[in-house]
């Protein structure tokens, strides 16, 4: 981006209302003039403004409003101080108007909506960052430049063509409002969008403006635009969005359509405030397309195109139905690019320049018909434009009246197209042409002003830039790639340019003035200035980049994308010296310039390669095989990335000063430290503190971590060279796009060395920096005549002019520049920029298909008449011939040629040997055939067989096998052509055979020359045989026939729940339990269930028969005719009476009414048709069935009467001659009769076909017809073979004499075969006697056929007339009948309100009685608890009647606060007091208190509560009343509007009745013809036919007959009925009797059952509930499950007994165990106690016995340890387990003894 904005415009205007006049409040305007703001400034504030408030508000659909000041009307911004203007260095001295724009010769036609009309004369479209306003009468442009600098995106016109928008492109781009034609800026609406604008458009009344925003945040936003100020704001979709409208009938919808989608809008008020609601249309089974064209139709339906060509009409979010032509041809070739609707009109534009006008009322009733949902309609009118138009957009000629329209053509033009479509409509007008598509190459004349420029649109044109005019153009096959102008020493007029081209080739284009020219007679004189091609070459295969003449001007070579550069040696006629081939493609060829002595070219290779190569010699290259020049010497720079390493070194040396800043801070803090530490000191500080201070000081002293350098980094894919020039012998600059841009680079070719050119890793020895073109390069760079201005082209389209002022290509003092964006910013990038001749304009071309002429310095410099000079035309050079030029793309290039030119002379030496070899096999064939005929004149035993002679087999074997293969692969080379040929077979079958089910089959008599023929029947179209759609005229069900339908299906409903209510049998149904016997209690509740099953089947089967028997009363009931029931057949008989009888009017009376049945429209006459043409088609089609059953049958006579032939010609073999009768003609089939044997074909014809077809492409003479092949014809005559067999019978035996008997049986076979030849003959007459007579009947059927088809099409021709004439009228009758149909839904409508009104009021009515009926009862019960003479009853009745006045109650739902509620409770109260008090005010007569003495406090209380329920009883009766009310006025005044619409209906109903009379008499116009023979007519005036028949009336004589008989049918049937009559009233009185006497008896039955009742029950009770009367079910089922219940529970503690028992036993087992063991350790206890003592009295007897212990006692003293070890042992064991059995069982309880 460029920094034009750090310039601060200086003010050309003074504009003195600029403050005053922003806001109406003078507060606010001093403020505003207090802020003398630059415009770059305010610029980054509103920017500033516009990011907060977008990211503020992004998610929300509507911005919230503050208190905002309007702004004055007459409020105008500066422009100047908006408008972007030139960056300028600091300080640099270059002026700002250093270039001026003069003129524009581009246009960016592939731009949307790139074209509007101001008013009747100004055109205004976008180019780059201008804004183009061209003037249709004087040619003359003015500008207006963009306010951010990067570039335009979208512009619109306000309705009344007062203003006029621009909206910008940049980070968060401004909308620009501008008046007309005063072009002051108006408004400015900020922060719309992040990048920039798509679209925008106003509102029908102008008053708003939406606009849609790019990629990334695609916002829509809705304007008021006067404020300045967004109202709704949202993202519109995640796509691209091509256009957002307002809807002309309703501005609160809106619509957007873009990449694959259409969305729907709607400003919808909701709770939060206004917001912008979408719905995204559904494409369902339609595919998804990109939508650039649609329009809002009024109704709210949207018409949008689609990529395919098709017109979708879309309501509700879907598609309705997907329009396309007859045949389901697209309704264009290609997108849609624009709908309107204009005049009643639907206009579409499409991209193959068609514009076609549709019906709108086709279109907007259009309803789809099958699951297709396509409906064919064709255009009213349409314009083709153009062959090569490609239209994108339309605007109209704003003058009342007019049809003219200028027109966006995509490929380059402007169009004005009359769409009047009347016999003076204008062909198109093509108004201004221009280059389609990127300009490819520029380049300006070094002599003149003249420009030439080439395009991918094929075409090279010329422009005079200082007069501003285009001179000539001329148009080629390909697109130009690049362009040159030969400079004086090669050609001195200066009118040479050489163009390279996209296939490879390059043309010598002469340029000169046709004025000069001497002409001739009969040439043309011509104007202007005239292009010639001199010479084409082909010396590349791809497009051509680089083209450069030497400086000397002997040599020119040209680079191209095939990695070649071509050198021609220059002369008259250019001579090719050779080429080279180079490591990448091509980008640009510099020769060196004139001050040195050697000339070398520098060629700059796309892929990172640059090389220099001395001019190569002139050599004599005839005898070469090849144009490559191999020893040419050749410089090669390779160049590497050296970015990453400047970044990396400026990144140090920025650390570097950074580093020495803050050594220098350092030192400063030291020195400071140092004075604060001695003042310390001095203070007397301890040394703590000063420590203290040092240590901060040490830790602020520490370094930060630096952060790692920029890494090295060598793109994987070598950024492309862009440009480059020489700045000193072996030394240029290259300027670098991708990761290397950013910086110019200073390179030298290295010294030779033995590496490849891929080996090679060159880097440039210095560089230059170029500020804000990191992604912004430079593409192209030119330097004016004096090299003090260098100009450079840019990647984003801006022009940077650098100031060297040492005029050094060193580039030292590169450093002040000036740079203006001029192409657009996204996809403008400068393709070439040149300085004229003499450095007085400089030119620009972009991608973006400008050309703008800029004037270097002051436009005042420009001087008048200022122009081109043309070159003369060369010498001779109109006598000249016109060289052929190269127009295949296919021509080999000169390289190629020469190549074929070897291939072909050594293709022509392989030739001559393959004939040497040719002759000598066939020397060798002689030779062979020689010995072989020497072969067969040996002697047979001597002869060699054949077989013999082949020397190998295998030869011949691989011969065979090789002639296989070859036909093989014959058959492979065909199989594509054999395919194609097979596919067009089909496709003509499909187009003209599949349609026909019956081609024409013409069927000859055999005996007569009569014939018939079939036929030529095709398929049924199904054009008029469609679904009926339904029509306008079919009124709607009305709200009657719905509810009596909702009420039946109810009622059916019901019936079916009735019917469907199954028994309880299923919920007491249980499996029962197999492999064990059935307890008591499971009896029980089997027994249970059974008896309730019967009990409740019974209850069932008597309700089952009540509701038979009341069905059948209802049935019987629906059966009973009502009061004023009427016999359907009779009610039909009186309206066919009605219809049927009477005097009629003819269909041409006047006042003829037409029956609703017998009214048609356009539909049912289209169902007509079809019908006619069915039964036309059924009946064609049974007749072609006869007729090819009978060919079928001729066919078969033929096959039969050749068999008699074959017979005959046997007998005639036998029979003598004088005996033999002629044979019959076998009949001929004809080829017509077997049409479709013309379709089947085998090799054989085939083959003669193509013989055919190379005789006749010889010219030879051949037969006009061929015989037919398919039957034999004519006479069938013996074969020579037959005759020869019959000799040699006749020749193998020797001639005798016959004997008698042998005569005999001669003669006898004579007289058979006789008879038998007359049989034959005789039965070949029959056959075809049986045939004839066949044909002449099927003949004299096909004739009366023939006579009710030409019938049949004349009706045909009346019924298409008719509804030709019914689809004119269709339109204003549909109208009229929707108004019918509304206003009979609406008095149906009202009506039903009526109805359920009057049951409303019904209801009422009843609920007052029903309330009524309630006081009157509360009275009596009132005088019932007085009883009799009570002495209080008048004053309880004065307390009950006394009316007070309460407090309606609320119902208050949910919890309130208490000191709500308080508050409330205290209102309460206090109107509770005030009713209280207003109530004893009102009735101060009466006082309660007086009685209350000696009343009855029960009494009186009961009294209350009886006053109660009166009160709430009035109440509820007063708002009954009320509602009765109501009702009643509400039904009175629907009363009246039903009269009104009644009034309405009728009048709505005379005017259809009056359009249906006149669309009859329409129809009685037309002409019928009927045919008629003489005997028919029998209108005769005095015994002749009268000339004029336009009285008589066509009538049937069997029609005349019927209604004669019809007369004495109607008078007996007239006496029928009055029998009948008679009989039906005897049988009325009969029946009422018979009613009167049932009547009786039903009521004495009741009083008897009544009777019985009371005798039985003592009470009247309902038999029916009596019969139902069953077993409380629930309670039943509760009974069973407690049954079950608790048999579980029994089975369950019995079980748990068990176990207890179990448990108890082995209790008391253990137990016992435990006993047992204890008594045995009590024993073992006594025992030792025992044993011890004794041991103890022995020891105390015997101790002194025995001097020392004895063996035994050791022994036994041992064996009892042991023992005593044991039991302890044992002891411990038993103290366990008793201590476990403590454990587990508790407490041990006594053993339990229970029978086991």
């Amino acid at each position: 981006m460029d920094r034009q904005d750090s310039v601060k415009p200086e003010d050309t205007e003074d504009n003195k209302d600029y403050d005053d006049d922003y806001y109406e409040d003078e507060e606010e305007s001093e403020e505003i003039s207090e802020r003398p703001e630059s415009a770059p400034e305010r610029r980054s504030t509103r920017m500033e403004e516009s990011e907060f408030s977008y990211f503020e508000d992004q998610a929300e659909e509507e911005l919230d409003e503050g208190p905002v000041k309007k702004i004055s009307e007459n409020f105008f911004y500066n422009y100047n101080e908006v408008a972007s203007v030139p960056f300028v260095t600091k300080d640099s001295g270059i002026p700002l108007n250093l270039l001026t724009l003069i003129h524009s010769f581009g246009y960016d036609s592939s731009r949307r909506a790139n074209l509007h009309l101001l008013d009747n004369s100004v055109l205004i479209f976008i180019a780059g960052n201008q804004l183009i306003f061209l003037d249709l009468r004087t040619q003359e442009q003015s500008y207006l430049r963009s306010s951010s600098g990067r570039g335009i995106g979208a512009i619109s016109v306000h309705p009344d063509k007062t203003y006029f928008v621009v909206a910008e492109k940049g980070s968060y781009p401004d909308v620009l409002i501008y008046d007309y034609p005063g072009m002051r800026l108006y408004r400015i609406l900020r922060g719309g969008t992040e990048e920039a604008y798509a679209y925008a458009s106003f509102n029908f009344s102008g008053s708003l403006l939406a606009t849609v925003g790019c990629y990334p945040d695609f916002t829509i936003t809705v304007w008021d635009w006067k404020e300045e100020q967004p109202m709704l704001r949202t993202k519109a979709f995640s796509q691209d969005i091509f256009k957002v409208t307002f809807n002309p009938e309703n501005e609160e919808q809106l619509t957007t359509a873009g990449s694959g989608h259409i969305k729907f809008w709607l400003m919808a008020l909701t709770f939060t405030g206004l917001k912008l609601q979408g719905f995204l249309g559904r494409f369902g089974r339609t595919a998804v397309t990109d939508i650039e064209g649609y329009v809002e139709l009024p109704d709210g339906k949207v018409l949008s195109g689609s990529e395919w060509g098709n017109l979708l009409l879309w309501e509700g979010g879907l598609i309705k139905v997907e329009l396309c032509r007859h045949a389901r041809k697209n309704c264009h070739i290609g997108p849609i690019n624009q709908i309107m609707l204009d005049e009643g009109e639907v206009i579409t534009v499409g991209e193959d320049g068609c514009i076609r006008i549709w019906d709108f009322e086709t279109i907007d009733t259009a309803d789809a018909i099958d699951e297709s949902e396509m409906i064919e309609m064709e255009p009213i009118n349409e314009l083709i434009v153009g062959r090569n138009v490609k239209l994108y957009s339309m605007v109209k000629f704003f003058k009342p009246g007019s049809s003219v329209w200028f027109a966006q053509d995509a490929n380059g033009a402007i169009w004005k197209l009359d769409l009047s479509f009347s016999n003076i409509t204008q062909d198109p007008e093509l108004l201004f042409s221009f280059h389609s598509g990127p300009i490819a190459a520029m380049i300006v004349s070094p002599y003149t002003y003249l420009m030439a420029t080439t395009s991918r649109d094929c075409s090279i044109r010329i422009f005079d830039f200082a007069a501003k005019r285009f001179l000539t153009q001329m148009d080629f096959r390909v697109g130009g790639t690049a362009l040159l102008w030969a400079p004086r020493v090669v050609s001195y007029q200066g009118g040479l340019i050489v163009a390279g081209f996209e296939d490879g080739v390059i043309r010598l284009l002469e340029l000169f003035d046709p004025m000069g020219l001497v002409f001739l007679a009969g040439r043309k004189k011509m104007k202007g200035a005239q292009l010639q091609v001199r010479q084409a070459l082909k010396p590349h295969t791809e497009a051509v980049t680089a083209l450069a003449y030497e400086h000397s001007g002997k040599v020119l070579a040209t680079g191209s994308k095939d990695k070649t550069v071509f050198f021609f040696a220059v002369d008259k006629i250019y001579e090719p010296i050779g080429f080279i081939n180079v490591p990448g493609p091509v980008t640009q060829l510099v020769w060196t310039p004139k001050s040195l002595d050697e000339s070398f070219l520098l060629i700059i290779c796309e892929n990172g390669y640059v090389l220099e190569v001395p001019v190569p010699e002139f050599k004599q290259t005839e005898s070469l095989p090849t144009f490559e020049i191999k020893d040419l010497p050749t410089k090669c720079f390779h160049f590497q990335s050296i970015k990453s390493r400047i970044l990396r070194d400026k990144e140090i040396e920025n650390r570097r000063k950074k580093k020495e800043e803050k050594e220098k801070e350092k030192e400063e803090r030291k020195r400071l430290r140092i004075k604060i530490l001695k003042a310390m000191e001095e203070s007397g500080k301890g040394e703590e503190e000063i420590l203290e201070e040092e240590e901060k000081e040490q830790e602020e002293e520490e370094e930060e971590e630096e952060e790692p350098l920029p890494p090295i980094i060598i793109p994987v894919k070598p950024s492309p060279i862009l440009c480059g020039f020489y700045s000193a012998p072996g030394k240029f600059w290259i300027s670098l796009g991708g990761y290397d841009s950013g910086f110019l680079y200073h390179c030298e070719f290295p010294a030779p060395s033995t590496a490849t050119m891929e080996e090679q890793k060159d880097e440039p020895f210095a560089f230059q920096l170029i500020e804000d073109a990191d992604s912004n390069p430079i593409r192209v760079i030119s330097f004016s005549l004096t090299k003090m201005l260098m100009f450079c082209g840019m990647q984003k389209g801006q022009v940077r002019i650098y100031i060297l002022r040492n005029k050094s290509l060193d580039l030292t003092d590169m450093q002040s520049y000036w740079s203006y964006s001029i192409h657009d910013n996204d996809y403008g990038q400068i393709q070439a920029l040149h300085p004229s001749y003499d450095d007085r304009f400089v030119v620009t071309a972009g991608a973006d298909g400008n050309i703008f002429v800029f004037n270097v310095l002051a436009e005042e410099e420009i001087k008048e008449g200022l122009k081109a000079i043309l070159p003369p035309p060369r010498t001779g050079v109109e006598i000249e011939k016109q060289l052929e030029d190269i127009e295949d793309a296919s021509t080999f290039s000169i390289e190629g040629a020469r190549r074929k030119r070897e291939h072909d002379q050594i293709m022509k030496e392989v030739e001559k040997i393959k004939a040497q070899k040719r002759e000598k096999l066939k020397e060798l064939r002689n030779e062979f055939q020689n010995l072989l005929v020497k072969n067969s004149e040996l002697p047979e035993h001597m002869q060699l067989h054949r077989a013999e002679f082949d020397v190998d087999t295998k030869v011949r074997e691989d011969a065979e096998r090789a002639t296989v293969k070859k036909i093989k692969q014959v058959e492979r080379e065909l199989a594509w052509e054999k395919e194609k040929n097979r596919i067009a077979l089909l496709k003509l079958q499909r187009r003209f055979r599949d349609s026909l089910e019956f081609d024409t089959v013409i069927v000859h008599a055999i005996q007569t020359e009569h014939k018939i023929s079939t036929y030529r029947l095709l398929k049924l179209s199904g054009k008029y045989t469609r679904v009926k759609r339904p029509s306008q005229t079919e009124r709607r069900s009305s709200k009657f026939d719905w509810k009596d339908k909702e009420s039946s299906t109810k009622k059916e409903n019901q019936r079916e729940t009735v019917q469907s209510t199954t028994g309880p049998e299923d919920f007491f149904r249980e499996k029962e339990k197999k492999g064990r016997p059935k307890s008591l209690s499971e009896l029980m509740v089997e027994n249970q269930i059974d008896k309730m099953r019967k009990i409740m089947a019974k209850a069932e089967r008597a309700q089952n028969k009540i509701l038979q028997r009341r069905k059948e009363w209802e049935e019987l009931y629906k059966g009973k005719p009502e009061d004023d029931y009427e016999d359907p057949q009779d009610v039909l008989a009186i309206k066919e009476a009605q219809n049927n009888m009477g005097d009629f009017n003819l269909k041409t009376a006047p006042d003829y009414k037409i029956p609703e049945h017998m009214r048609i429209n356009a539909d049912k006459k289209e169902e007509e048709i079809g019908l006619l043409e069915a039964l036309v088609h059924e009946k064609k089609f049974s007749m072609n069935k006869c007729i090819i059953s009978l060919r079928d049958q001729k066919i078969a006579v033929i096959e039969e009467i050749q068999c008699l032939v074959q017979e005959l010609k046997t007998i005639h073999s036998i029979l003598p001659e004088e005996k033999q009768l002629p044979i019959p003609e076998v009949p001929q089939l004809y080829p017509e009769e077997v049409p479709e044997k013309k379709y089947q074909y085998d090799e054989e014809i085939l083959l003669e076909f193509k013989i055919e077809q190379e005789k006749k492409a010889e010219g030879e003479s051949h037969k006009e017809g061929e015989e037919f092949t398919g039957f034999a014809s004519g006479l069938v005559k013996t074969s020579p073979k037959e005759v020869e067999i019959i000799k040699q019978d006749s020749e193998e035996f020797p001639k005798t004499d016959p004997t008698e008997v042998e005569l005999e049986i001669i003669k006898r076979e004579e007289i058979r075969n006789v008879y038998m030849q007359q049989y034959l003959i005789d039965r070949i007459r029959e056959l075809i006697i049986t045939f004839d007579a066949e044909f002449r009947l099927l003949r004299h059927q096909k004739l009366k056929l023939d006579i009710e088809m030409k019938l049949a099409d004349l009706h045909h021709v009346t019924l298409f007339q008719e509804m030709l004439l019914l689809k004119n009228f269709e339109k204003q009758e549909n109208i009229l009948q929707e108004r019918v149909n509304l206003l009979d839904r609406e008095q149906q409508d009202m009506k039903w309100k009526i109805n359920e009104n009057l049951a409303e009021m019904e209801e009422r009515k009843n609920e007052i009685n029903r309330l009524q009926d309630q006081e009157k009862a509360i009275y009596a019960s009132f005088h019932t608890s007085l009883g009799e003479n009570n002495k209080f009853a008048n004053f309880l009745m004065k307390v009950l009647k006394k009316n007070i006045k309460r407090v309606k109650k609320k119902e208050v739902e949910g919890e309130e606060e208490e000191d709500a509620s308080s508050k409330e409770d205290s209102d309460e109260e206090s109107s509770f007091e005030s009713d209280e008090e207003e109530s004893e005010s009102e009735d101060e007569t009466f006082d309660e208190s007086l009685g209350l003495a000696n009343c009855d406090p029960a009494l009186y209380e009961m009294t209350l509560q009886l006053r109660e329920k009166r009160l709430d009883i009035e109440e509820a009766l007063t708002e009954e009343k009320k509602v009765l009310d109501n009702l009643k006025k509400e039904s009175d005044a629907m009363g009246k509007k039903v009269k009104v619409v009644a009034a309405n209906l009728q009048t709505a109903e005379e005017a259809l009745e009056a359009y249906q009379r006149e669309k009859q008499q329409r129809l009685n116009e037309l002409l019928v013809v009927i045919p008629l023979k003489l005997h028919q007519i029998e209108c005769v005036e005095l015994g002749e036919i009268p000339h004029d028949l336009s009285n008589a009336l066509v009538f049937s004589n069997s029609s005349l007959q019927r209604l004669q008989e019809r007369i004495v049918q109607l008078q007996e049937e007239n006496a029928e009925q009055q029998d009948l009559n008679k009989k039906c009233r005897e049988r009325r009185k009969e029946l009422v009797l018979e009613k009167k006497e049932m009547a009786k008896k039903i009521a004495k039955m009741k009083e008897m059952v009544t009777k019985l009742m009371i005798d039985k029950f003592g009470k009247v009770i309902d038999l029916e509930a009596l019969q139902t009367l069953s077993i409380n079910k629930k309670l039943e089922e509760l009974r069973i499950k407690k049954m079950k219940k608790e048999m579980s529970n029994a089975k369950e503690i019995r079980v748990w007994e068990d176990k207890i028992s179990q448990v108890r036993w082995d209790l008391m087992m253990k137990t016992k165990e435990h006993t047992k063991k204890l008594q045995q350790m009590n024993e073992l206890f006594l025992e030792k106690q025992q044993l011890e003592g004794r041991l103890n009295t022995l020891q105390t007897q015997q101790g002194n016995a025995f001097q020392g212990p004895r063996k035994a006692d050791i022994v036994a003293r041992e064996k009892i340890t042991e023992l005593i070890q044991v039991q302890a042992e044992k002891i411990l064991a038993l103290k366990e387990e008793i201590a476990i059995l403590r454990r587990k069982g508790g407490l041990i309880l006594p053993p339990i003894n229970t029978a086991r």
